[in-house]
């Protein structure tokens, strides 16, 4: 029997690992996932097996949209719909200019003022623009830069559910930045919504020059 051509060989491997790397219904590993509907409405925490059980009882699928979640996050809806807006999703993002946004930190910063700058920087991520986070060193904080690392790195830990590290934390001189770019638009989850209105003027995020 002749041997299908490599390039052949090569293409189905190439789809098949696309397709891998979304896992529906019975794919899905974790034993655990948090739940979403297709309205965004959440369920919260349940067994796979449970939530696999919703999602057919009313004609649809269960989708891992962001497996490094903890658990990860699935999507009850149509999967056939799913992958056509992705389509639509990735071909309208290859002609739609990216913005980069910048959010100043500084180390010593309270929890409400943290959680603020997070919102924001969610909300950034969810239209589509790269953030930058900026961190300046003062004085004796110069001594300890390994503490603006740890911040940026928290940063990028806080908001794993809506963006990924495009430029790893670095040091230049007395400061500190990192970028993140947002996930796929059906990947994104928000954590820090309920601070969306504690919002401080004298800390407004601008736009910059990639």
């Amino acid at each position: 029997m002749p041997k299908p051509p490599t390039n052949s060989i090569q293409n189905r491997r190439r789809f098949r690992s696309r397709d891998e790397q979304i896992r529906v219904n019975e794919r899905i590993r974790a034993p655990k996932v948090r739940v979403i509907t297709a309205s965004g409405e959440q369920l919260g925490i349940m067994y796979t097996r449970e939530a696999l059980e919703k999602a057919k009882a009313v004609g649809l699928d269960l989708v891992e949209v962001a497996p490094n979640a903890d658990p990860p996050v699935c999507r009850v809806i149509d999967y056939g719909k799913y992958k056509y807006q992705q389509s639509k999703l990735q071909k309208g993002s290859k002609s739609r200019a990216v913005r980069m946004k910048e959010v100043k930190l500084r180390i010593g910063t309270d929890v409400n003022d943290y959680n603020v700058k997070m919102s924001h920087s969610e909300s950034f991520l969810d239209h589509g623009h790269k953030v930058r986070f900026h961190l300046r060193f003062r004085g004796r904080e110069n001594a300890h830069q390994e503490l603006g690392i740890e911040l940026l790195q928290k940063v990028a830990g806080d908001l794993r559910t809506m963006g990924q590290i495009d430029q790893q934390p670095r040091l230049a001189g007395n400061t500190a930045s990192m970028v993140l770019s947002p996930l796929p638009a059906q990947q994104r989850v928000k954590k820090f919504t309920r601070y969306d209105d504690d919002f401080d003027a004298e800390s407004e995020e601008f736009d910059v020059e990639e």
